[in-house]
């Protein structure tokens, strides 16, 4: 089993946050576009755009809405973006490494405002690969912890294919293989276990333990980069002792 990630538990936090904002909403209609636009429409025969569509209904989006992003992701219904994929590497205070993961119909535009909040935030864009190394993409399965027997989903991921699960408070995070997340997200599924998400991620292979005053610097940064319209994930490697997060928590 894998270390406490405190900051995974952070974002978990925000994102309620973000959710009773409206913001999460539009960063969820594009991911529902883009799989139905690469999958097809059928959430069933499409497992990206069934875990699109499970997240933003566990977010309470109104089912309109997840009904016409799927009409304009697969071509049924006109409107639908010309999103482009761009990922940007940087630094934030402490050294802390960032990935920012966009999708946009402006490439200008998110470049512009992804390096004018890192400067505002005393951090700054980095050559490519020169932070990405130091990440690497896994799939991951967010299994609300309440009422839920660790030993068991550890289990039944383990059978499944699944290479950790750890836990993060809130949440016991399943991490797989990318190959293999929709097979042990079907299978806890089979098993009884309720989930909050089923994403593609990029996970730190390191992390950097930050003072109180660096870890508001960064969490900040991140908020203001999560905020930016083009920005749909960014993933850092920083964590901090529970004393810390805590400090973090009572300022929200």
């Amino acid at each position: 089993m894998s270390g406490h990630s405190k900051w995974a538990t952070t974002k978990h936090k925000k994102a309620a946050i973000d959710a009773k904002r409206g913001k999460l909403f539009a960063k969820l209609i594009k991911n529902i576009e883009i799989a139905a636009r690469m999958g097809g429409g059928d959430p069933d025969g499409n497992p990206s755009l069934y875990d699109a569509v499970y997240k933003a209904k566990k977010a309470s989006m109104p089912a309109d809405n997840i009904k016409r992003a799927i009409k304009r992701g697969s071509g049924e219904e006109a409107g639908g973006a010309n999103y482009e994929d761009i990922v940007y590497e940087g630094y934030a205070p402490a050294g802390v490494g960032l990935i920012i993961e966009c999708l946009t119909d402006n490439r200008n535009r998110a470049a512009a405002e992804v390096r004018s909040t890192l400067t505002k935030g005393n951090g700054s864009l980095a050559t490519s690969g020169s932070v990405s190394f130091n990440f690497e993409r896994k799939g991951q399965i967010e299994v609300p912890s309440e009422g839920v027997d660790f030993d068991d989903l550890f289990e039944k991921a383990g059978d499944a294919g699944a290479e950790d699960v750890v836990d993060d408070g809130d949440v016991f995070t399943v991490v797989t293989d990318p190959s293999d997340l929709h097979t042990v997200r079907k299978a806890l599924q089979d098993a009884g276990f309720d989930y909050d998400s089923a994403d593609m991620v990029m996970r730190p292979k390191n992390e950097v333990d930050l003072t109180f005053e660096d870890a508001q610097k960064v969490s900040r940064l991140i908020d203001n980069l999560d905020d930016l319209d083009d920005v749909q994930n960014v993933y850092a490697n920083w964590t901090a002792s529970d004393e810390v997060m805590a400090q973090l928590d009572d300022e929200e």
